[in-house]
C-alpha cells in the first residue's frame, strides 16, 4: 500500500513539471497521512491541468455516506478495472498526484520480534518529481455537501522496493501525463499496460526514524537517515 508521503516542493517547479495552469494553494508536508487534504493535478476542458485539493481516501458516487473512504486510500492495479469503488473513475476520472517522495515500512526480524522500519523513498534524478496515479470521484452528502476525493493506484514492487514492501505506488511518467489526465481518453487496455512498477533506477531509499509513523509529526527532519 501507499500510506504516508511528502509533498513539499518548490511550487514553482512543480507547477513547471506538471505544466499547471493554475494551482490551489497548498502548504509543504513531510508526513501526508489518509483523510488529509492533498494535492491533485487534473485535466480542466478548456482550462488545461490544475492542482485542486481534494481528500485522500476515494468515496464513491454510489456510497451511502462518506465513512467508506478510510477504506479506499489505495487501489490495487489488478483489478482497479473491475471493481465498483474504481471502474467509473479509472474510465474517467483519472489524476496525477505530486510527490516528493513517498514513505513504505518494512518488517525486521530482531531477537525473535519484528519490527516495522519506515523507509523514504525519492526520485533518482535531481529536481524530479513522482507522479503517482491517482483516481477522483465527486460525492454529494444527502445535505447536499459535495466532497472531492481521490485514492492511489498500487502495483507490485521492483527491485528496489521489494524489500521493503510488497507493494508500491504506480508512476507516471511525463510522456503518460496527457493520455491519463484526458476523461475523453477511453483506452482502457493501453491504461491498464502503464500500471506497472516504475524501473528501479527512477528511485533511491534510505531509512529514515520512527517519527514519522506518527502522522501527528511533521517537519524535514522526518526525511533524515538512520
Amino acid at each position: 500500500m501507499c500510506g504516508r508521503y511528502v509533498l513539499h516542493g518548490p511550487q514553482s517547479r512543480l507547477r513547471d513539471y506538471f505544466d499547471l495552469r493554475n494551482c490551489a494553494a497548498w502548504e509543504p508536508r513531510y508526513n501526508i497521512a489518509p483523510q488529509s487534504d492533498i494535492l491533485v493535478v487534473r485535466q480542466r476542458p478548456e482550462v488545461g491541468r490544475v492542482g485542486q485539493l481534494v481528500r485522500w481516501g476515494l468515496i464513491p458516487r454510489w456510497a451511502k455516506d462518506p465513512s467508506i473512504g478510510q477504506k479506499l486510500n489505495n487501489a490495487r492495479a489488478e483489478t482497479v478495472a473491475e471493481k465498483p469503488a474504481f471502474k467509473a473513475s479509472f474510465e474517467r476520472h483519472r489524476c496525477l498526484i505530486p510527490a516528493n517522495g513517498f514513505y513504505e515500512w518494512q518488517a525486521v526480524s530482531e531477537d525473535g520480534t519484528v519490527r516495522k522500519q519506515p523507509w523514504y523513498v525519492w526520485p533518482a534524478a535531481d529536481g524530479e518529481f513522482f507522479a503517482m496515479a491517482g483516481l477522483l470521484a465527486a460525492w454529494k452528502s444527502p445535505e447536499g455537501k459535495d466532497i472531492v476525493s481521490a485514492c492511489i493506484i498500487t502495483t507490485t514492487p521492483n527491485e528496489v522496493m521489494a524489500p521493503i514492501h510488497e507493494r508500491m505506488p504506480v508512476l507516471l511518467g511525463p510522456g503518460q501525463f496527457d493520455a491519463w489526465l484526458d476523461p475523453a481518453y477511453l483506452d482502457v487496455d493501453i491504461l491498464r499496460r502503464w500500471l506497472l512498477p516504475a524501473p528501479a533506477s527512477a528511485m533511491t531509499a534510505r531509512p529514515v526514524g520512527s517519527r514519522v509513523s506518527n502522522a501527528r509529526n511533521e517537519g524535514p527532519e522526518l526525511l533524515e537517515s538512520v
